[in-house]
């Protein structure tokens, strides 16, 4: 397991230090209250800021990008794997990166190839539907069930990108507090590389 040590910013990222202040104290970011309020409940009290976009549902990483226009910082998109014992696997990388489900389980600790799993697990495990995954649902995931994974490759950026429990919206989070996210719901991530030399995505069209 590597442990996380923030990496010195990439200027080209596009990604501000920190999100700007916005709403009011008890609720700081409304949209997110209206949308996923015990997610929104959750960030308040742990004192982690987050801005909320809401849009149109989408449901593959194409219609996010034509759908959202221009929200700095990293745009995620989230699998919902399992391996051949059953063992169930959060995977989030950066929107472009090029996942080969033929080897992760090399780079993760999968035993035997992974696969999507069902959406009744997605359902019982992150609480919520196919389509909204997302690194934000690991709080419904109270029994520590599922292993979070983390592309390296987004660690360069300071804000990332997630759907906010409902493909409705995208929330922006400071990178170190989403960590703080992780470490507050109990689940510490495997930070690999998991893009491919070639950009032959077996994940195209099954991600969110």
């Amino acid at each position: 397991m590597k442990p996380h040590s923030p990496p010195e910013t990439d200027p080209a990222s596009g990604a501000a230090a920190a999100l700007p202040d916005g709403g009011d104290r008890a609720c700081p970011d409304p949209v997110l209250a209206a949308l996923a309020p015990s997610l929104a409940a959750f960030l308040t009290e742990v004192g982690l800021k987050t801005r909320t976009l809401e849009h149109e549902p989408v449901h593959t990483v194409d219609e996010s990008q034509a759908l959202r226009g221009a929200i700095p910082g990293a745009h995620t998109k989230n699998l919902f794997l399992k391996d051949k014992k059953g063992r169930l696997f959060l995977v989030v990388a950066d929107e472009d990166c090029a996942v080969d489900l033929k080897v992760l389980h090399t780079r993760i600790g999968g035993q035997g190839r992974l696969s999507f799993a069902s959406p009744d697990q997605m359902r019982e495990r992150l609480g919520v539907e196919p389509g909204s995954a997302t690194a934000f649902a690991l709080l419904n995931d109270r029994e520590g069930a599922v292993r979070l994974v983390l592309d390296e490759g987004l660690l360069v950026s300071d804000i990332w990108n997630c759907h906010p429990l409902t493909n409705r919206a995208t929330t922006s989070i400071a990178r170190d507090d989403l960590m703080a996210f992780f470490a507050r719901t109990g689940h510490e991530p495997l930070i690999a590389m998991l893009g491919t030399a070639d950009h032959d995505d077996a994940s195209n069209g099954r991600s969110s």
